[in-house]
């Protein structure tokens, strides 16, 4: 039997140029899939009224270390360079099986409670191999759409971060391929997450690299970023090893070359930016505009929330705000008009959507309210205070809504979050990610000092 879900009278953005924006319209959900945006639909189906919201397609995060739920606000201060030390260098030899559980638990439901539909779970916390799956299980259990990033272990700041020696494990990297993505069409797929060149010596970037094109599973590297990471030509050096391809994603890219950002977008790899660390940080300043010049489809990405929010709306007004204050001020000081390719707050939608799902390698399946793909869908409450009245309904999401107003979560069809409340047991993941901070903080506590 068919399970069919109507959304009916919302102001759909569908983010799809053949469909538009409907100021009054249906979506209906056939079995997980989209199958009609409409402005007006009848089908046998449960009615879920949208009137008064905003029905658009779920953000998408590119690149997130889940794992650090356990730890957020804890280093609210820090730069990059604290970041290694306090948070790779600190607690991240302590976490155990049961940390990431409840991390990765609590960190997707928080995704989902913010609209947040799809994750890059940017996993470098596998200290023992129980340690991916108590991630993966976790993401499994909450409904999010993930693509796990198998990640290094993080036992030893000089071991894996200077010049590393230690490869990813691949008969692990293996095991967790074949017992949990044996398929590419799960609501979780998986990736491989690098640290790259500079950060290890050649033959481990060499090993990794060809472990992940052997397994037909994409890479996700951080480059460019801060004084250390900004120095090192990690493209140029990747490309020297003959290694770039339409495979890889490339995170914070503050500090490329002209010749990098040409070797990326000639190579067809992808761009994830996450705007509010890198200002607050010190990674750079986000290059969303530089990517859009090189033919490239920026996404957005939350990074860590041991030092910034979890939700996709700070990250588009982080990159809208900085990449207009960066233009207009260089205008004005060359004394000339701003120019005319100035990002839009409807583009910045385009970029938490479409581009997330493009550069998740899931643009077939999600990013837009397009009949055939899959049904990942959130609604906001337009007649909250913050929102109303709407003028342009784009405009509302990207630079007036905020968490409070995401009324209505769907992933592959199914409801995850409905009149502004999870479906799931929060209680349960509030309590085990809590205690997880409490044994975290202890271990610190106990670790003999140097």
């Amino acid at each position: 039997m068919t399970d069919r879900t109507l959304l009916r009278a919302g102001h759909v953005v569908s983010m799809d140029p053949a469909i538009g924006d409907l100021p009054r319209g249906d979506v209906l959900i056939e079995d997980g899939q989209i199958t009609a945006v409409q402005p007006e639909i009848s089908a046998d189906a449960e009615v879920l009224d949208m009137t008064g919201r905003i029905v658009v397609p779920g953000f998408v995060d590119t690149h997130r270390h889940t794992w650090e739920a356990s730890i957020r606000g804890v280093a609210p201060d820090a730069t990059l360079d604290d970041y290694f030390v306090d948070i790779l260098d600190t607690f991240a030899p302590l976490y155990t099986p049961e940390d990431v559980y409840a991390a990765n638990l609590a960190g997707a439901l928080e995704c989902l409670n913010a609209g947040i539909t799809t994750v890059v779970d940017w996993s470098h916390i596998n200290n023992t191999p129980e340690h991916p799956d108590a991630a993966i299980q976790a993401l499994g259990e909450t409904g999010i759409r993930a693509q796990y990033a198998y990640g290094s272990a993080n036992t030893s700041l000089a071991d894996y971060w200077f010049e590393s020696k230690i490869a990813i494990p691949g008969d692990d990297v293996r095991r967790i391929r074949d017992r949990y993505f044996a398929s590419d069409d799960g609501l979780l797929t998986m990736g491989l997450a690098t640290r790259g060149p500079g950060f290890c010596v050649n033959d481990v970037v060499t090993a990794e690299w060809a472990l992940a094109r052997e397994l037909g599973i994409p890479i996700t590297v951080h480059v460019a970023m801060g004084r250390m990471a900004g120095r090192f030509g990690m493209v140029k050096q990747l490309g020297d090893l003959g290694l770039l391809g339409p495979d890889t994603t490339y995170i914070h890219c503050c500090y490329f070359s002209e010749e990098e950002w040409r070797m990326v977008a000639d190579s067809g790899g992808t761009v994830s930016i996450a705007p509010q660390v890198e200002t607050q940080m010190g990674h750079g300043w986000p290059p969303v505009m530089k990517a859009i010049e090189y033919g490239l489809r920026p996404s957005l990405s939350i990074d860590v929330v041991t030092t910034v929010p979890g939700d996709m709306f700070t990250q588009i007004r982080a990159a809208f705000g900085a990449e207009r204050a960066r233009v207009n001020a260089e205008c004005w000081q060359a004394d000339v008009p701003v120019p005319e390719t100035m990002l839009t707050a409807r583009q910045m939608l385009g970029i938490a959507t479409s581009n997330g799902a493009h550069v998740a390698g899931l643009e077939h399946r999600t990013g837009s309210l397009t009949p055939g793909k899959r049904a990942d869908i959130v609604a906001l409450d337009a007649t909250a205070l913050n929102v109303a009245p709407v003028h342009d309904a784009a405009a509302a999401v990207t630079l007036s809504a905020d968490v409070s107003n995401v009324e209505t979560v769907i992933v592959d069809g199914v409801v995850h979050k409905r009149d502004g409340k999870l479906t799931a047991d929060v209680a349960r993941a509030r309590r085990l990610v809590e205690e997880s901070r409490d044994r975290l903080l202890a271990a610190k506590e106990a670790k003999p000092t140097a």
